[in-house]
């Protein structure tokens, strides 16, 4: 890679941490989804799949450029629990809590077990969303 195509990366890579750092919403939502990755204890493939799935499918953000995303939502777990990053969706429509909900489950389910600690999660933030997860789930 030469020099310009250096730049044109890291120029890439500083927008899309702008992007994310001056969005409250997507900052929460990529914050719980990464809390769904680590929920059962280790980071498997398939969730790591699915979460780079749903930044580009549904927020237009590529996966390739996202070391600053990473390094931003570390520092910014620390200072955030997942009770602060759900009331950030308190006030917005009940389609965008559900896009949320159904992201965090797609995380969940992507390696086709939900560990205990992935549904006690779940069921925390869902409640805290105004759903009940046994009705999403079917039970």
């Amino acid at each position: 890679m030469g020099w310009l195509d250096a730049i044109k990366t890291r120029l890439e890579r500083e927008k899309v941490v702008r992007l994310v750092a001056n969005d409250p919403a997507l900052t929460a939502e990529l914050l719980l989804l990464f809390k769904v990755i680590l929920a059962d204890g280790e980071v498997k493939t398939a969730e790591l799949d699915t979460f780079k799935r749903i930044c580009r499918e549904s927020f237009g953000l590529d996966p390739d450029v996202m070391d600053g995303v990473y390094e931003y939502l570390n520092d910014f777990a620390y200072e955030t629990t997942p009770a602060q990053a759900a009331a950030v969706f308190a006030d917005l429509p009940m389609e965008r809590r559900q896009r949320l909900l159904d992201h965090m489950i797609a995380i969940a389910e992507a390696d086709s077990d939900i560990d205990g600690h992935e549904e006690r999660f779940l069921a925390r933030i869902a409640d805290m969303l105004d759903f009940d997860i046994t009705q999403i789930r079917g039970g």
